[in-house]
């Protein structure tokens, strides 16, 4: 149970590394690629802020407050004893995506970003897409708990 947190962060954070570099080494910033038209592009943008390009040349403050969420999410999960496999696949998706943009943030002060979906409102990453789907994950756990206690208690009733 343990395992699968850290290898679900290690995977997507080594993926969320891997794919930057490939853009960085075969794209100019502002250059696009359409790859599926009308469902996903290539764009190469550097994000020197926050989601939305919000509070822009902020980066290495956001990169630490990455590295402060991750030691955060490590100390929460010693604490927890109970139904946690869920809440650590959550919690892994949501890590790999602090550490895949807080180690850009750090190093370069900005993030790489290149996958522009349908209309092309906004552009992403890998980890961006992991900390989407570490929140969705941890949303439908906590809505499963939920379901089973109102369905324990009125069982007991």
């Amino acid at each position: 149970m343990i395992a699968i947190f850290y290898w679900i962060a290690l995977f997507m954070t080594g993926l969320d590394q891997i794919t930057k570099l490939i853009v960085r080494l075969n794209m100019q910033v502002g250059d696009t690629r359409p790859f599926r038209q009308g469902v996903l592009q290539f764009t190469y943008y550097q994000n020197s802020g926050a989601a939305r390009s919000s509070f822009q040349g902020y980066g290495r403050l956001f990169g630490v407050i990455a590295v402060i969420f991750i030691v955060m999410v490590i100390y929460y999960r010693k604490k927890q004893t109970a139904n946690r496999y869920w809440k650590d696949v959550g919690l892994a998706f949501l890590v790999a995506g602090a550490a895949g943009n807080g180690v850009e943030r750090l190093l370069f002060g900005k993030v790489t970003d290149f996958l522009q979906f349908g209309s092309g409102q906004g552009i992403m990453n890998i980890a961006d897409l992991s900390i989407n789907v570490g929140v969705l994950v941890l949303f439908a756990s906590e809505i499963v708990a939920s379901i089973r206690t109102r369905a324990r208690e009125k069982s007991l009733r």
